[in-house]
């Protein structure tokens, strides 16, 4: 049975003053608002255990000091009417789901909009509810979010309907980012309920979940949606697996008293060289084990003692606290990493070391600001939570964008979906290029990822590369820290990128651009003049050179070569090449053979 608020109730008519989005959130609010927000709702304060739309305005008030509480009511009361009499796989009411993504929502910080458009994020596609209406009774920033999550709301029916929903997904969040993040915590309260569908359907789901909006999260530094998500997906794949983790912590719970005794005394330590910082706990959750479980030596779960200290003041006091947890404790070589110089690929910062703990046991230690903190945690969400956009976030959404470059870019949603795989990776490296300037690619990145991350033009140009002042192939396999100088030609017969490319490169930006490039090839090979034939065996010529890895610094080896081979000129020769009388292998092999035999001699 549908929950009625009334027809018009006093609060909605004449709501408090809400506080600018703009203005960073207050967690602190007065008792007086606490019971001012009990009264509002529609079982006024009358005691007893909370209900789910109670906590998700308590929720929401721990972000919003003043809410628009009047928009998230009304927009529940729509959704339980329109949702009454529909009932989950679970059996339960169908209006917990959307509370539930609205609650999510509600405890990540996120605006009264945002929340209003996760209670009614179904109705459009499940109910007699329309668009229309919808925007006639919440305005249009709340149906445009509406919209964008219906249209991602489709079954995946196999690789390519699964690529198609992606690709609209990427649309609708570079239009608003709210839309993506209302679909990270649909697809978390759906996996939370996984158990009630088939095992194909869970399995199909899990995969799904981890090869796209994992990284996703990831990316958008939303941490605490990521952390669950991959949990759920390892206990979906793996039971057995997640399990066994599950028991190893359990078991290592009676270690606390250990871990205790290394916070106070850091924080003593902190006390005592003035640094003002909370020392805190930091378990890995269970598909962090399960990865150092994969990835490294130990075949076992491995959870190390690991505390966060999070200093109240600037990115100085950071290494000051640095400098504390070494003069306390011998520092592990090897074991330092500074992410506030170099931020991660999704603007993660911290510092990260192990010490030689109490009884000489390794403690894991991250060290960070406030902000970073906030940031490391709930990624995006802080900069849209406070109505801010710092260069962190801008990045982002300035990433959101480039997406949406790759999809206008990308021949079909099959090939877009396998260049946001490469591009979500989690792992990295950072080269540098001769001026100094950082570049992050993803991990097994080459000089081919670095030329078309500066343009295409450079890409489609590259024929070589040096790597730390060596004379190394575009193939070759960057390191951190390799200092990379693309060689590019600046011959108007340039050949373009070879197809061989695409085995190795690893950026969205190179493999789309390289496809591009080879679509716009193989349309045009009705060569129907003159001019077409000789240009499209120059550019054979010039490809199997480059499958050679060999380069012409001028013409008249070639002009030999084809008098060699009985032909006039070059126009004779590539029309021949393209015609199919000789094959450019056949050329390059005879020129080479010439250039090389003549440097002998």
């Amino acid at each position: 049975m549908a929950l009625s608020l009334g027809a018009n109730p006093s609060w909605a008519a004449d709501p408090p003053a809400r506080a600018p989005e703009s203005a960073a959130p207050d967690r602190r609010a007065t008792a007086p608002l606490y019971r001012w927000l009990r009264a509002m709702l529609p079982w006024g304060g009358s005691g007893g255990t909370e209900t789910p739309i109670e906590a998700l305005v308590r929720a929401h008030r721990g972000s919003y000091p003043r809410p628009d509480a009047a928009l998230v009511l009304r927009a529940f009361e729509v959704a339980d009417r329109m949702h009454s009499g529909q009932v989950r796989r679970s059996g339960e009411a169908y209006i917990s789901h959307p509370l539930a993504v609205a609650q999510i929502l509600a405890e990540l910080g996120m605006d009264p909009v945002t929340l209003a458009a996760a209670l009614l994020h179904d109705t459009v596609e499940d109910t007699e509810y329309t668009l229309e209406q919808l925007r006639a009774d919440f305005g249009t920033e709340v149906a445009l979010l509406v919209d964008g999550v219906t249209k991602l709301d489709k079954v995946f029916f196999g690789d390519v309907a699964e690529a198609e929903t992606i690709r609209k997904m990427i649309v609708a969040a570079g239009e608003d980012v709210r839309v993506l993040i209302i679909k990270l915590a649909d697809r978390v309260h759906n996996m939370r309920t996984l158990q009630h569908k088939s095992r194909s359907s869970q399995l199909r789901i899990a995969n799904a979940t981890q090869d796209v909006l994992v990284p996703l999260a990831d990316r958008l530094g939303i941490h605490v949606l990521k952390a669950e998500l991959e949990d759920i997906v390892l206990r979906t794949i793996d039971p057995d697996m997640f399990l066994e983790i599950d028991k190893y912590l359990t078991e290592r719970a009676d270690d606390g008293g250990y871990l205790m005794d290394v916070i106070r005394t850091v924080s003593g330590a902190l006390r005592r060289d003035r640094i003002d910082a909370e020392v805190i706990r930091r378990s890995r959750h269970h598909s962090s084990i399960y990865h150092e479980m994969t990835s490294g030596p130990l075949r076992e779960p491995n959870d190390p003692p690991r505390i966060v200290v999070i200093v109240d003041g600037p990115a100085t006091d950071c290494y000051a606290a640095l400098g504390t947890m070494h003069a306390l404790w011998r520092p592990v070589p090897g074991r330092f990493k500074d992410f506030i110089a170099s931020p991660k690929f999704n603007l993660y910062q911290s510092l990260h070391t192990t010490v030689m703990g109490p009884g000489r046991q390794p403690v894991e230690v991250m060290i960070r600001t406030e902000e970073m903190n906030d940031t490391a945690e709930f990624g995006i969400v802080v900069q849209l939570r406070n109505g801010t956009a710092p260069t962190g976030g801008r990045e982002r959404l300035d990433w959101l964008q480039s997406l949406l470059v790759w999809e206008r870019d990308a021949l079909a949603s099959a090939e877009f979906l396998d260049a946001l795989r490469c591009d979500l990776s989690e792992d990295q490296v950072q080269v540098f290029t001769t001026g100094g300037e950082r570049v992050i690619l993803p991990a097994g990145a080459t000089p081919v990822d670095l030329a078309y991350s500066e343009s295409n033009q450079t890409g489609d140009r590259l024929i070589g590369a040096y790597v730390n002042g060596r004379l190394s192939r575009v193939s070759t396999v960057l390191e951190d820290g390799d200092v990379v100088e693309v060689i590019t030609t600046n011959a108007g017969d340039y050949p373009g990128p070879s197809k061989e490319w695409l085995g190795f490169a690893k950026s969205a930006n190179a493999r789309l651009a390289i496809g591009k490039w080879f679509h716009r090839s193989d349309s045009d090979t009705a060569v129907d003049t003159l001019n077409d034939r000789i240009d499209a065996g120059r550019v054979a010529v010039a490809r199997a050179l480059r499958r050679k890895e060999r380069a012409l610094a001028a013409e008249d080896p070639l002009v030999s070569t084809a008098h060699e081979l009985g032909f006039p000129d070059l126009d004779a020769l590539f029309v021949a090449v393209s015609a199919g009388k000789l094959t450019a292998d056949e050329v390059v092999g005879r020129l080479i053979a010439s250039v090389d035999r003549t440097a002998t001699t």
